[in-house]
């Protein structure tokens, strides 16, 4: 039996960032730069919120061996984020497979970011995560 009771006000729950954002990467020697882009103008507010430097350095600290600096970009709803000694030296010195920055935008967008329950739910055509189709009949 489920419960068809409406969500209390108030209440949250948490879902993966890649359910209000997307993301740009690049790379250059040591250092990447992570663009984060909400996908709804209204959640860019929250994503500011919960997204800091801070946090990503705090979550990614062993493999951020630098700092990590944010920059909001607010007319575009928008941050951009730089990441220091975050490539193992670089793509080319690093013995890692994949050490790019596009990394590190999966990465972040795999961060879970606390919503308010009665925000209504995206469904995005295709499947869960922008730019990633699924074809009908499979979910």
């Amino acid at each position: 039996m489920t419960d068809a009771s409406p969500p209390r006000a108030g209440a949250t729950r948490r879902i993966p960032l890649h359910r209000l954002a997307h993301a740009r990467g690049g790379d250059k020697g040591n250092t990447s730069s992570i663009s984060v882009w909400a996908l709804d103008p209204g959640d860019y507010p929250l994503i500011k919120q919960q997204l800091t430097a801070e946090r990503i350095k705090s979550v990614y600290g062993r493999l951020i061996e630098g700092e990590v600096v944010r920059y909001a970009l607010d007319h575009l709803h928008g941050l951009n984020f730089v990441l220091r000694e975050a490539l193992e030296g670089g793509v080319n010195t690093s013995l890692n497979l994949d050490s790019h920055g596009k990394s590190w935008s999966y990465l972040i967008l795999d961060l879970d970011i606390e919503v308010t329950d009665n925000r209504p739910r995206p469904s995005l055509p295709g499947g869960d995560m922008p730019g990633h189709s699924v074809p009908e009949g499979t979910r």
